[in-house]
């Protein structure tokens, strides 16, 4: 229910679990595609949609899998029409996510006509044999087809996805990837090490002995990711995320909250530039410790200091939600520091770190009275830097972020 003290909640995230087949790598909640099942969760999702709205001033959306572009026309249609009749509409960004076997004409019109202005693309490698290996469904001539479409349709802003450190990935066939994605010429970049975990087949096949880890390797095309985003106009704002600073043909500056330039030879102590105009804001507010409203099987909600997770399983979310209750399996109300200690970890995943007095506001807490020890460490190492007015990574350490994110968990 809304709290008539607070105001309403500005992020809003849908799980949809629906894949056309299970990716080798993927531990995210998904079940494969069966028709009435996947109607059953649009009119699940409505009731849903229908409990929080009163709650809700969308500023950013994201619909995320799973694969959202699965969903068919009509149950798109359904879907939208729900949220403009609950006055959710106008966020500044909305983004969904799409793989490029299920990008059509049709479906990309109809997401733009309703408010969709973003997509980011799930295309992890131009490979054929690295895509068959992840077991991805597209084809490497289906993600040029889909990105002309959704650029037809009136997308202005496109993010690509990629992946590296694929078992039986060369350097050179990275950089082949990274030399097409880049021509492209999207408005952002994700890209993401492989991570080996458990119940997914990809780290059984490692822990049989099927193939080894070239760390070193990794390491070596993060850097060249770096380097080669950052010569295609890109700038890094994020451990694993690079935005153009402006729309192509335009001039207009980027609005200004502050990121350190990630160039592979730039000064720990340089001087800060803005976050990018095209960065991906409803991330943006995941970093900075933001309220936001989870909706979907296995989605997490943060909402006026309350985590709440809802059931990993579609079944029991439909169930749930037919007979009126919100499926939540667990609810925690986090204690202040704890909070606050994770509102650390996960903004010190973006160039900018965290600024002090900043930090303070979102969390009535000081960085540099309750983790003086713990920012020490990273400097030592050289994974830190403790200017004036901020704390944040070095170029080393947002390499190895979450093993320094730790370090702030209370």
């Amino acid at each position: 229910m809304p709290d008539t003290d607070h105001p309403r909640v500005a992020s809003l995230y849908v799980h949809v679990p629906f894949c056309a087949r299970k990716c080798e790598y993927c531990a995210f909640y998904s079940e494969a595609a069966r028709g009435e099942v996947v109607a059953d969760y649009v009119v699940a999702l409505v009731r849903e949609l229908e409990l929080v709205a009163a709650d809700l001033q969308p500023r950013t959306v994201f619909f995320g899998g799973g694969t959202p572009s699965l969903l068919t026309l009509q149950q798109w249609e359904q879907i939208l029409l729900a949220v403009q009749r609950l006055d959710l509409l106008g966020a500044g960004e909305w983004t969904v996510e799409c793989n490029p076997a299920t990008v059509s004409a049709e479906k990309a019109r109809l997401l733009r006509a309703h408010g969709v202005n973003r997509v980011s693309l799930g295309v992890q490698s131009l490979d054929g044999a690295l895509l068959d290996r992840l077991g991805r469904v597209h084809t490497r001539e289906q993600v040029f087809k889909s990105f002309d479409l959704l650029r037809q349709a009136g997308f202005a802003n496109l993010n690509v996805d990629l992946m590296f450190g694929i078992p039986g990935q060369t350097m050179a066939r990275w950089r082949e990837t990274l030399g097409e994605a880049l021509a492209l010429g999207s408005e952002h970049l994700s890209c993401y090490e492989v991570i080996y975990e458990e119940d997914t087949p990809l780290f059984e096949q490692l822990r049989a002995g099927q193939f080894d880890v070239d760390e070193d390797l990794a390491c070596a095309m993060y850097e060249e990711l770096v380097e080669r985003a950052a010569a295609a106009g890109f700038q890094q704002y994020e451990v694993a995320n690079f935005a153009r600073p402006t729309r192509r043909g335009t001039e207009a500056p980027a609005e200004a909250e502050e990121v350190t330039p990630g160039g592979p030879r730039s000064n720990p102590s340089a001087q800060p530039a803005a976050i990018p105009a095209l960065a991906c804001q409803h991330n943006v507010n995941y970093w900075r410790g933001g309220a936001f409203y989870g909706l979907g099987p296995s989605a997490t909600s943060y909402v006026r200091g309350v985590r709440t997770k809802n059931w990993s399983n579609t079944g029991l979310y439909c169930e749930q939600l037919a007979c009126g209750s919100r499926p939540v399996e667990s609810r925690e109300a986090l204690a202040p520091l704890s909070r606050a200690g994770e509102t650390a970890a996960f903004g010190l995943r973006l160039v900018a770190g965290w600024p002090f007095e900043e930090f303070q506001r979102a969390t009535r807490f000081d960085l540099r009275a309750h983790w003086r020890g713990e920012m020490e460490r990273l400097v030592e190492k050289g994974w830190g830097h403790w200017a004036p007015d901020r704390f944040r990574l070095t170029r080393q350490g947002l390499r190895f972020a979450d093993a320094a994110a730790e370090l702030f968990l209370r």
